[in-house]
């Protein structure tokens, strides 16, 4: 994995060059490089951090922007799933260190090590199944920084057109271990953590979850915030010289959610008016999706000195106000459908990444269509289809790490934004909007009648969400995913016409069977074509119109899309 990796958790390469309206001030860094363990994120989950369930993060972390450094303390409370003698744990290397204690009790440093940034920290007796254990790890120095985030992990130090400090990490690609010691996994999530940030007046440190208390100390102050169930790289340090804009929505399930914008002085127009877009996107994704997972903390956003990420209940944004074609924020409604494709239903490993991506970057297009109609509907989905790779399947089919997925010369990449879109738009034509919402909604809340409180955070697979579709139609779709998901390569649509003879065949790489209807327009009637074996044939009378596909319901091979991608390649090199 390098640092200028082309995609993470955005909308993805073309659309990202839109940038931020504050270019980060980090100059080229003299820093100690990344060792491979604290670069990789995700893999298959050791043993050792398998046995533990993490009850409890509670992380004291003193932010110095003067000194771009941290001073932390971490004390982090498990329990036993099965018996085990060794806590393992994930830390960057290049943060020292000074004393770990253990249910109170200082550990001699020969009781752990770190030398590669994986923590291993030896027990005095092993722990037995059901039993607590709570370490706690001082550690500080300056934490790694971003070169290019949020393309590239790190903190980034930069400074407010006034010259303020401006804070914000951002680390989803190399893992939360670049500033906490945490099980770096999408598994590894705590069930609960206080998150308590130390900052020097009058700067102001916006968090995860809900605010529990604000202590001055003398010329500091210290922010206390509460959240449940955070995603491990969606707990950030945000520190800046915000204001903040509040308001209420009144939920159709009869909550109240707060909402919460923080922005940098002298951005107050242009902040109350993409304020004003949170109670329509809350409106939009409650009436198609379900009900805001976290609506007892808040729905929160602050301005970031980087483009943006789904920072649970505190996403980061940092388009700099943009004006769209399509009459919304892309970047807020990207990010903030993460709360439910990502923070609510999380990853069970980064294979399955395009759960994030691919229904994330569905919900613009579905966006549109609730405020416009089908035109935005259809533009944003060529906007996507002209930037299908199609040169790796978008599942593996086995556990990866981070990097294996976003490298785009070795894994789908954008493809998990794009092609997962895509892929639902076909879906949904294909079993309907009532099965389609079904499947999502068991698939985001584990239940096809979610309502707040009867519901929890939770993991899901490819595989899960495989057997929703199933469930809910009563069919075998694994063909379809088998085609979309774990083949490179598009399914591909052979039209043929013999005299007075029109002939479709499916074509697929690997020669499966692939039963997709296929609507064909012949004169002024549309006629649907099971394709139960893959080929269909029709007579049709010379000069008659043939639309096929007419209302572009299907995600296929599409000979003129490949040559203008081509086209688009050579005028690069000019």
């Amino acid at each position: 994995m390098t640092n200028t990796r082309p995609t993470l958790s955005l909308l993805a390469l073309a659309i990202l060059c839109a940038g931020s309206a504050y270019a980060a001030d980090t100059p080229t860094v003299d820093q100690p490089p990344l060792s491979e363990q604290t670069i990789r994120s995700g893999g298959v989950m050791p043993a050792e951090q398998q046995r533990v369930n993490f009850d409890h993060a509670e992380l004291h972390i003193g932010v110095d922007p003067a000194q771009q450094t941290i001073d932390a303390d971490a004390r982090l409370t498990f329990t036993a799933k099965s018996s085990t003698d060794t806590l393992l744990l994930d830390l960057d290397h290049n943060l020292p260190i000074s004393a770990i204690t253990l249910d109170g009790k200082k550990l001699d440093a020969t009781a752990w090590s770190n030398p590669d940034g994986r923590l291993s920290i030896h027990l005095p007796k092993p722990l037995a199944q059901g039993h607590k254990v709570t370490v706690d790890v001082r550690y500080g120095g300056k934490p790694h920084v971003a070169k290019r985030a949020p393309w590239d992990g790190g903190f980034v130090w930069s400074h407010t057109p006034d010259g303020q400090p401006w804070v914000a990490s951002a680390v989803e690609g190399e893992g939360c271990d670049l500033f906490w010691p945490c099980i770096d996994h999408p598994q590894g999530k705590p069930d609960l953590v206080d998150l308590y940030v130390t900052v020097p007046k009058p700067l102001v440190a916006p968090g995860n979850g809900k605010l529990i208390e604000v202590k001055d100390e003398g010329n500091k102050r210290t922010y206390h915030w509460r959240a449940k169930h955070p995603t491990t790289y969606a707990i950030s340090i945000n520190v800046g010289p915000f204001e903040l804009l509040k308001g209420d929505y009144k939920s159709h399930y009869g909550n109240t959610i707060p909402m919460q914008f923080w922005y940098l002085h002298g951005n107050e127009d242009k902040a109350k008016q993409l304020f004003a877009e949170f109670p329509r996107m809350l409106d939009f994704f409650e009436q198609e999706i379900g009900p805001y997972p976290f609506g007892d903390e808040k729905m929160g956003v602050v301005e970031t000195p980087h483009l943006g990420m789904e920072h649970q209940t505190i996403n980061a944004y940092g388009n700099g106000y943009a004006k769209g074609p399509y009459g919304f924020d892309w970047l807020l409604q990207h990010e903030f459908s993460h709360e439910w494709f990502g923070n609510q239903v999380t990853n069970a490993d980064w294979d399955d990444m395009w759960l994030h991506e691919g229904f994330g970057t569905y919900m613009q297009p579905l966006y549109g269509q609730y405020l416009y109609g089908d035109m935005p509907y259809f533009a944003m989905l060529q906007d996507e289809r002209v930037k299908l790779k199609n040169a790796f399947p978008v599942v593996a089919g086995r556990s990866q790490f981070e990097h294996e997925v976003y490298d785009a010369d070795k894994g789908p990449a954008n493809d998990i934004y794009y092609k997962g879109s895509l892929m639902l738009h076909t879906l949904r034509g294909l079993i309907g909007d009532q099965a389609f919402f079904e499947s999502i909604r068991r698939l985001v809340y584990g239940r096809p009648d979610p309502k707040p409180g009867n519901f929890a955070p939770h993991y899901a697979s490819t595989g899960d969400y495989i057997k929703i579709v199933n469930q809910v139609t009563g069919r075998d779709m694994s063909w379809f995913f088998d085609a979309y998901l774990y083949q490179a390569k598009l399914p591909n649509l052979d039209v043929q016409r013999d005299g007075d003879t029109l002939k479709l065949h499916w074509q697929l790489t690997d020669n499966k069977p692939f039963p997709m209807p296929v609507e064909v327009q012949i004169g002024d009637k549309v006629q649907t074509f099971p394709m139960s074996d893959g080929n269909a044939s029709a007579q049709v009378p010379a000069g008659t119109l043939v639309i096929v596909d007419p209302r572009s319901k299907l995600l296929r091979e599409l000979p003129h899309v490949a040559e203008y991608q081509q086209w688009q390649q050579s005028q690069k090199k000019k």
